[in-house]
């Protein structure tokens, strides 16, 4: 392992932070006063700051430029995501959002609670999980009987927290990647270690004008449901620019404590679930879209996979409230809006699925594990893993009755390599493990919450979908977790959002194993002495 390559990914990335936090700092100053915006952002700038430019000026050597590799592409990825989830979370500490340094009355124990919550806070959001511990128990912004705790909260410290997601989404990596791929080769590592899914695809010959287009899909789509929510949907534009810097991320925060529900208006649900499903598609279709090529976004399996299940979600969901007595009109709004919330892992409410029918929960729990598209901004396993485990499965049970019968699974067409069914296969193995030791984790941490809470936050946590079921539905936050439950969480949605492998790479011993260069004359000799031998093998076989 290269730590200098390290160090300048790391380097890098906390130089990119100080862009969004100085936007917030200027928001904050505009919106709530120069105090709020200098106690809440001004020490994140300069940690930031000196982060990147130590381990840009300290860390790195001169030969550093040399191509990225895999292992490394992954652990700086691994690496980065805590960082800048660590200085993400100082706005909602010191800003007062949470029991900090500056809050007035606060003991040690509030503090040391206030920065826990702070950090879950801020995992939550760049991971795009949702969840949130904003309630009046933990906010001193919330005192009393404060009917709208997280619309109480400074409106500069909301909008970073909506900003949290919107990079979280797309990836923060990805946010520097053109400058990376200047300084250094293999972006390409970077972005699959990074954005979602078992394969990226190039949408321009080099990666640099990849990251472009992805960003144009992403901002042009933002800036779109900005302008449907606040002129069609009637929100303020506060409003509708906090929800649309977090739907496209598929992220689910929102700026009042009944989330979606807080309107109760068809044309604001209809308008944010055309963009949550079109966030839970692979962005290569949208892109395909955009440049008219229908053949491929029509012939694209995975994306018909994740539109049927969807229907067919909504369709047990919708009957399943009407035998239980529901109105028609507003069982069907209910359905289709938490079915696409739950399945592209955004975790908007529009209503508390909680008194609805146990086979609804079973449907909403299924939808958390499965999640969106390969490439999209979903969470979850990804449809396209589930669907290529179910071909080999199926593959299996044929062979039960045609031993010599050799079949090949394809995906739109094309024949799938068998090592990356390996991949896949071993990553639903891993995710399976993580998984249920989770789930003993955290029951021995929440020793008074039921089979059904357990379970579901830990899928919810590793699928990056917000609200849970049992204690922690969508009506509830998870404030009344306790500080170990929250670390353990906030643990998993890195793993989630990482996709396990790139978070679990760190824990490898030989990723970490010490590699020493060679000198430049010491490798022109091992090249030339190489071709010589591959020369007298060659002359050889001739011989012969």
């Amino acid at each position: 392992m290269r730590r200098d390559v390290l160090s300048l990914i790391v380097g890098w990335t906390m130089m990119a932070m100080i862009i969004p936090l100085s936007f917030s700092f200027v928001i904050t100053w505009w919106l709530d006063g120069f105090s709020t915006a200098s106690v809440s952002f001004l020490l994140p700038i300069i940690i930031s700051g000196v982060i990147g430019l130590s381990l840009l000026s300290i860390g790195v050597r001169s030969d550093t430029t040399e191509r990225l590799r895999d292992r490394e592409a992954f652990a700086a990825v691994a690496l980065a995501w805590p960082v800048a989830v660590l200085v993400g979370s100082l706005p909602f500490w010191l800003g007062g959002v949470f029991h900090g340094p500056f809050t007035d009355g606060s003991s040690m124990a509030d503090i040391g609670r206030g920065f826990v919550n702070s950090w879950f806070e801020s995992m939550s959001g760049f991971t795009t999980t949702g969840s949130t511990v904003i309630e009046q128990s933990m906010s001193p912004n919330c005192v009393g009987s404060t009917p709208d705790c997280i619309n109480a909260q400074p409106k500069g410290i909301l909008i970073w927290r909506s900003l949290t997601q919107w990079l979280g989404g797309m990836g923060i990596i990805m946010l520097g990647l053109m400058l990376l791929s200047r300084v250094l080769g293999g972006g390409m590592a970077l972005a699959r270690a990074e954005l979602t899914g078992p394969s990226l695809s190039r949408l321009r010959p080099k990666l640099q004008q990849t990251a472009i287009a992805l960003w144009t899909i992403y901002i042009v789509l933002t800036v779109l449901e900005i302008a449907l929510l606040w002129w069609l949907g009637g929100m303020s534009a506060f409003d509708a620019f906090n929800h649309g810097l977090t739907t496209l991320p598929t992220g689910g925060f929102s700026t009042h404590d009944a989330s979606i529900g807080f309107y109760d208006s068809a044309i604001i649900e209809t308008i944010i679930i055309v963009f949550m499903f079109l966030a839970g598609i692979n962005f290569t279709l949208i892109w395909f879209a955009w440049e008219r090529q229908w053949d491929k976004v029509l012939g694209d399996q995975e994306g018909r996979y994740y539109t049927y299940l969807l229907l067919v979600a909504t369709t047990f969901i919708f009957i399943a409230l009407l035998v239980q007595g529901g109105e028609m009109n507003e069982s069907f709004r209910d359905s289709v809006f938490q079915v696409v919330s739950i399945g592209t892992s955004t975790g908007y409410g529009s209503s508390d699925y909680m008194p609805w029918p146990v086979v609804t929960h079973i449907i909403l729990f299924l939808l958390m594990i499965i999640g969106a598209s390969a490439g999209s901004t979903g969470g979850g396993l990804k449809m396209l893993r589930v669907t290529m485990a179910f071909k080999v499965a199926w593959r299996e049970i044929g062979r039960i009755s045609q031993p010599n019968r050799i079949v090949r699974i394809r995906m739109n067409g094309e024949v799938v390599e068998r090592e990356r069914l390996g991949l896949i296969v071993g990553m639903l193995f891993v995710w399976t493990g993580l998984f249920a030791l989770a789930c003993v984790l955290l029951a021995m941490t929440m020793p008074n919450s039921d089979f059904e809470t357990v379970v579901s936050v830990v899928a919810s946590s590793l699928g990056n979908t917000g609200p849970a079921l049992g204690d922690y539905g969508p009506s509830n936050t998870w404030a009344s977790m306790g500080t170990p439950s929250l670390l353990i969480t906030s643990v998993l949605m890195w793993f989630g959002r990482l996709e396990l492998m790139t978070a679990l790479l760190l824990l490898h011993p030989r990723t970490w194993a010490r590699e020493e260069r060679e000198a430049p004359d010491r490798a022109s000799v091992k090249l030339i002495r190489e071709l010589f031998v591959k020369m007298e093998e060659k002359s050889e076989e001739r011989k012969k």
